[in-house]
């Protein structure tokens, strides 16, 4: 390895970032099927071949956009390994973050929409993330349901299932409503009316 590497890797990562940031918005602002790679590369100061070095392909892009935000929201919302109460104050917390982020609310929002085409790029990444989504909720209740901390008649299931489509459709209605929603208010109203301890 030459004492050059090291820096031209790290350039490397930085320009990818970028790159990831930017898609985030324009995927966001033009939905999948409207955004333009050539914009996109004019937007990062790149070349059209320049950004096909880093992403070879429209749909690698857009996939690599959509784990990128999965990891580091992954991570956020496994802070301290919460389990129970603890992990249904996060997604509350999750809602309040998002609130600051409108790029990202307005990629998913489009995006998930678009996906439910089957012949769509991300149609399975967006199966498998509701699916491990709802889980995760789902398991959130039932550990809090063991501590006894769910109210009489909420199913951990039910439940998580429910919280999930709130959360997306708060999304929109923040979004609709130019940021007047309060989407963790009305997350943690919410979660409140169906614990017996504060959340």
């Amino acid at each position: 390895m030459t004492a050059g590497a090291p820096r031209g890797y790290a350039k490397g990562r930085a320009k990818r970032l970028e790159i990831l940031d930017q898609a985030m918005s324009l995927f966001g602002e033009a939905g999948y099927r409207g955004a333009s790679l050539r914009v996109l590369a004019t937007r990062c100061g790149i070349s059209h071949t320049g950004l096909l070095h880093h992403f070879p392909t429209k749909e690698a892009l857009l996939l690599a956009v959509l784990e990128h935000r999965d990891e580091v929201d992954g991570a956020w919302l496994s802070l301290g390994g919460t389990t129970g109460v603890g992990r249904l104050r996060r997604f509350a917390e999750l809602a309040e973050l998002n609130s600051t982020r409108r790029g990202i609310v307005e990629l998913f929002s489009v995006v998930s929409a678009e996906a439910t085409a089957a012949d769509h790029p991300a149609h399975g990444y967006f199966v498998r993330r509701y699916e491990n989504s709802v889980a995760g909720a789902q398991r959130a209740y039932a550990q809090a349901g063991l501590d006894g901390a769910l109210r009489a008649g909420i199913t951990p299931d039910d439940a998580g299932r429910q919280l999930i489509a709130l959360m997306d459709g708060l999304q929109v209605q923040w979004l609709l409503s130019d940021r007047a929603t309060d989407m963790a208010g009305v997350l943690r109203a919410h979660l409140q009316a169906q614990l017996t301890v504060d959340l």
